[in-house]
């Protein structure tokens, strides 16, 4: 089945948009399916070994995936140079660019959301977008080695339903210290036990990255599915 059949859009002309944008697109093995508008770290790119397991486990529980990347990150594409992100303003812009495009092509719940800094910029415009669902993985709460100084505020009121998926010793946000923040009803914490920023366990844990990167998955397909089962309604 092609790339646009299963989210009820002309496949030519997704597969156009796709091209033309650089985006990467999988789609999910079910149809009708829910939409996950994904966006990646600060350090790491769109088509990175994380990003790219991810985006395929979720696909293969009926979810479809949309991928793209930040200005800054698609400069380093081109001239391989290291560059910093850009300024918030520029990367809130960037999601207001590509979810309105998403938006006109694609039907059914759309959601947003990313790992670490991607996630964090979609948390900053899923109210104003009004999408259906937010999903962070690795949610970057503080700098490292600063949980004095949180970066929350916009999250106690939060409207949108979100899902963040956090590792227990995550080193931007871990459970002790996240439990001491005022975070919106709207909000739900998925825990991994013993799990880094990448969501990998320690070995002392009983537990493997494969198998945090599969719950972490399950989660956010069956939490996802939620949307489409309402939207049904």
């Amino acid at each position: 089945m092609g790339v646009g059949a299963k989210v009820g859009i002309d496949e030519d002309q997704w597969a156009k948009c796709l091209q033309a944008r650089g985006w990467l697109w999988n789609a999910a093995k079910t149809p009708l399916s829910s939409t996950l508008i994904l966006a990646h770290g600060a350090g790491a790119p769109m088509d990175s070994d994380w990003m790219t397991c991810m985006a395929e486990r979720l696909a293969a529980r009926g979810i479809n995936v949309l991928r793209f990347e930040f200005p800054y990150m698609a400069q380093r594409r081109l001239d391989g140079g290291k560059r910093p992100p850009n300024p918030q303003a520029k990367l809130l812009e960037s999601w207001r660019e590509v979810y309105s495009e998403v938006r006109r092509h694609v039907t059914g719940p759309l959601a947003i959301g990313g790992k670490s800094m991607g996630g964090r910029m979609a948390s900053l415009v899923a109210d104003e977008l009004g999408v259906d669902r937010l999903v962070c993985l690795g949610y970057p709460f503080y700098a490292v080695g600063k949980p004095e100084k949180p970066r929350v505020a916009h999250l106690a009121e939060l409207h949108t339903p979100t899902l963040i998926v956090q590792g227990e010793r995550d080193a931007l946000g871990n459970r002790e210290a996240v439990h001491a923040y005022a975070l919106a009803p709207s909000i739900e914490v998925f825990w991994l036990i013993s799990g880094d920023h990448d969501l990998k366990p320690l070995k002392a844990s009983g537990f493997t990255h494969e198998q945090h990167l599969d719950a972490a998955a399950d989660k956010i397909a069956s939490w996802l599915k939620q949307s489409r089962c309402r939207s049904d309604l």
